[in-house]
């Protein structure tokens, strides 16, 4: 990797920050070393996205779409490369990796298709002679903050809609996985003519984020990451009134209704739960099975498990590394405190042997028994590939537990009873409801958290209109 970590008004510039280094997490191999943005390195990718804002909020919207489907065709071209990088960064299975590379072409090809599709409106006047428009117009300037476990992916569901609606960007990917956003900037402004300004990006970690949303800078920053990281940027953009958009992470439970189908509800919650080794927002943390079931969907789901295959991500495992040190941690500490509080380990619970994870953020899938909905492992999320099972008497009962939560983002219904299926989405406190099946969102739905889960969202129309502000017009023309 070259020094070059910061891409303002066309140019790219050694960082002048802390040094950064980017590890292989099979391995701990040194991907990346680099030098982060400095403080004033964000304030002039601010102020660059600041002055390119009004020539590019009055650029026709068909031209902002037409850029978007050019980027979507770097991306779509360059897939190999982007994939093996996300293998080498995040630790990802190459199967996920290229999943997240495609997802990260759908955003573009998606929201740009709102390049003629943004509508205001025309009311009748108060009085005869008289028109009022409703615009929809950029909010100006957007701060995009970016997560390690999906570093392209959600680089893009915040670009495109912002880009199609007017607004300029500055990009701040994470520090634990930056590798992939670099390149990918690098692709565009070798292959696309990138409107000086519109398009920035700082590598960096908390300061320069924090920057980001202190400096009154950005008219709006679109957060995703950790649910206090997220509580200290909304504290902070309030001293400005920035706007914010939300994404805080989640503790999705999954219902599993005594009519269940278990061999497609097994299946399901397994890939729910372990996807990018449990690294995922809306992974499936807490599964509550009917009473009636339990013995049995317990053990096919242990069996599940313990067929997993850990592995190199590059080859045909079927689970890889955590991302960091720190997060190998936190899923150690949760296992630990859910043993200390009366849970039983049935599969798992430690780190692999062998010498193949002898350095790397290796952890065994882990499957618990004797679970209580109070335990910290049924309330505290544990992002990694940890099971906590728990028996539920009765559908009122179910969704108590599952209500129970300072997170709201994502939960899961497996029964074939339609009534008990409708009743449970009525009642489930949660802004995503999968029904008998994995995890997984659209690009043209919507994903948004209740609760601690987060505000706004992102995707879909709900998702590009949170990039637009309402500007009325009164027409006085008679």
């Amino acid at each position: 990797m070259t020094e070059a970590t910061v891409y303002v008004d066309g140019s790219w510039h050694n960082g002048d920050g802390e040094r950064i280094r980017v590890l292989d997490p099979s391995d701990e191999s040194v991907v990346a070393d680099l030098a982060a943005a400095s403080p004033a390195q964000v304030d002039a990718a601010l102020a660059a996205a600041r002055r390119a804002a009004p020539g590019w909020a009055r650029t026709p919207a068909g031209e902002r779409g037409r850029l978007l489907r050019r980027m979507a065709d770097v991306i779509h071209a360059n897939s190999e490369s982007l994939t093996a990088t996300l293998v080498r960064e995040v630790g990802k299975r190459a199967s996920e990796a290229a999943g997240e590379v495609a997802f990260a072409e759908s955003f573009l090809r998606y929201n740009a298709e709102w390049d003629l599709r943004l509508e205001g409106e025309i009311l009748p006047g108060d009085v005869a002679g008289e028109q009022v428009h409703l615009l929809r117009v950029p909010v100006g300037v957007v701060g995009a903050i970016c997560p390690w476990n999906f570093p392209l992916a959600v680089l893009c569901r915040k670009l495109g809609p912002a880009l199609v609606t007017g607004n300029t960007v500055v990009v701040k990917p994470s520090e634990v996985t930056p590798v992939g956003a670099l390149q990918l900037f690098r692709l565009f402004d070798e292959r696309l003519d990138l409107p000086s300004g519109v398009l920035n990006l700082v590598v960096g970690g908390p300061d320069a984020g924090r920057r980001v949303v202190e400096s009154g800078g950005a008219d709006l920053v679109t957060f995703t990451g950790h649910r206090d990281t997220g509580k200290a940027v909304m504290a902070a953009a309030s001293q400005t009134l920035t706007r914010v958009s939300l994404e805080l992470g989640g503790k999705a439970p999954a219902i599993v209704w005594r009519d269940a189908d278990l061999d497609r509800t097994v299946a399901a919650i397994v890939e729910a739960r372990h996807t990018n080794c449990g690294q995922v927002c809306t992974s499936a943390e807490r599964v509550l099975v009917h009473r009636d079931v339990l013995a049995e969907f317990t053990e096919r789901y242990v069996e599940a498990v313990r067929g997993m295959r850990l592995g190199s991500p590059a080859g045909g495992a079927d689970l890889g590394p955590l991302v960091s040190q720190a997060q190998l941690a936190k899923v150690e500490a949760a296992v630990a405190a859910a043993v200390d509080e009366g849970a039983k380990v049935l599969t798992g619970g430690r780190r692999p042997a062998g010498d193949d994870f002898a350095s790397g953020y290796w952890y065994e899938p882990t499957v618990f028994g004797d679970v209580s909905p109070e335990m910290r492992i049924m309330r505290d999320e544990t992002f990694g590939p940890v099971t906590p099972i728990v028996g539920f008497d009765d559908l009122p009962h179910a969704l108590s537990i599952a209500n129970d939560s300072r997170y709201g983002l994502s939960a899961y219904v497996f029964s074939q009873d339609y009534p008990t299926v409708m009743r449970t989405v009525d009642e489930l406190q949660f802004g995503e409801i999968y029904v008998n099946r994995t995890l997984g969102e659209s690009v043209h739905a919507h994903h948004a958290g209740w609760k601690e889960s987060g505000m706004g969202g992102e995707d879909g129309k709900w998702g590009v209109l949170r990039y637009t502000q309402i500007k009325t017009a009164y027409h006085r023309f008679a």
